[in-house]
């Protein structure tokens, strides 16, 4: 295990990886089901906490296998089978997630969450024995993950708040690791293009979660209730979003990840991207339950539902665009006036219904969109 070239040509995800990321997307649709359920009876503040906390340990376990791998793939049995232990953890984390959020248990979710980060910590031994100008950084990286992970295991039995407090603690301890790791050392040789492209396909999978939930929740209602206007705009709404943060998102995908600050910003910054995007599948659920008159909710906290994590994505992409210099969206004045017509919309339902509102906010992510993408032709630098 001695490292991939950084500038190896044609490098392309795996099919391990795919199938990696496979594993991560049931625990994604958990989470999302979980929130769409809270968002339904009207527990936001105990929906959004807990899928804060269940997302950060998906998303920060995806990332730190994605860059190990970007860095150490040699796809031999050893890793084969280490990758397979992680992809166990996550299954276990995914089984974990209702108990999370209906009775603020997370030991199921822990004993995942340590699995996965114990497969890694024998990815980095591996690379320590086999890598020797990587061995400090490898071994920084081994024992940083070991004594977080001691830490989760006795956060379990934390008291009351405190139990959100070493929450905090202990991930910001996570996303410390990888700085002091590479901290006046030589930095871990992981490759730009692969990076880029596995944030893409990871992109595109919580884009499909999205579609996915969106259709169960309205062929459900066809089956109950028949077509109705106000359904119908909301898929069309549903379909467009989706679309034109897809386009968004991949007007810019080909990030120049210049330098490791850069690199660190950008893929801390897909945390949002990632648990936005799985957010709003949960949102339009609830819209969707809303016009069936399902939810515990009024039309305007089910069209917010929506509307703020759109809003997120917009703002996160627009800074991450000018972060790497690509993008479609990364013009500041069209991203804000496109940002605050999608939150004004969030409280139009009482004068276009919930279904207008939804698909306002859907051509307005498109009209944001497409100037965007005018004014790129027309100019090489952000505004």
């Amino acid at each position: 295990m001695r490292g991939r070239d950084p500038g190896e040509e044609h490098r392309a995800s795996t099919p391990l990886e795919l199938l990696f990321d496979l594993c991560f997307v049931v625990a994604v649709a958990q989470a999302a089901a979980e929130l769409h359920h809270a968002l339904t009876e009207g527990h936001l503040g105990a929906g959004l906490a807990g899928y804060v906390a269940v997302f950060f340990a998906i998303w920060w376990a995806w990332m730190n296998f994605t860059w190990f791998a970007s860095a150490y793939d040699t796809d031999d049995a050893p890793y084969r089978l280490l990758t397979l232990l992680q992809m166990a953890g996550v299954l276990v984390l995914a089984a974990g997630v209702p108990r999370a959020f209906e009775h603020y248990d997370f030991s199921v979710v822990v004993a995942g969450y340590v699995l996965m980060r114990i497969g890694l910590v024998a990815q980095w031994l591996r690379a320590a024995a086999g890598h020797p100008g990587g061995r400090p950084a490898a071994l920084r990286y081994a024992g940083g993950i070991l004594v977080v992970q001691i830490g989760w295991i006795a956060r379990l039995w934390a008291p009351g708040v405190w139990g959100w407090v070493t929450f905090v603690v202990l991930a910001i301890a996570e996303m410390a690791i990888p700085a002091w790791a590479e901290f006046r050392g030589r930095e871990t040789a992981w490759h730009p293009g692969h990076i880029a492209e596995r944030y893409g396909l990871f992109t595109i999978i919580v884009l499909g979660e999205v579609i996915l939930a969106t259709l169960t929740a309205v062929q459900s209602a066809l089956t109950e209730s028949g077509v109705s206007a106000p359904l119908v705009l909301v898929a069309l709404g549903a379909l467009v979003l989706v679309f034109a943060l897809w386009w968004i998102y991949f007007t810019g995908a080909e990030a120049h990840l210049r330098t490791q600050r850069i690199a660190l910003t950008w893929g801390y910054g897909h945390y949002l991207v990632f648990a936005a995007v799985a957010a709003l599948g949960a949102g339009l659920e609830v819209a969707v339950d809303a016009v069936e008159h399902k939810a515990h909710v009024s039309e305007q906290a089910a069209a917010l539902a929506v509307a703020v994590p759109v809003a997120v994505v917009m703002v996160v992409l627009a800074a991450l665009h000018r972060l790497t210099g690509t993008g479609a969206v990364a013009r500041t004045a069209i991203v804000a006036a496109g940002v605050v017509l999608v939150l004004l919309l969030a409280f139009s339902p009482p004068l276009l219904g919930l279904g207008g509102a939804v698909a306002g906010i859907a051509v307005v992510v498109a009209a944001t969109l497409t100037v965007n993408l005018v004014v790129l032709s027309t100019s090489d630098r952000p505004r």
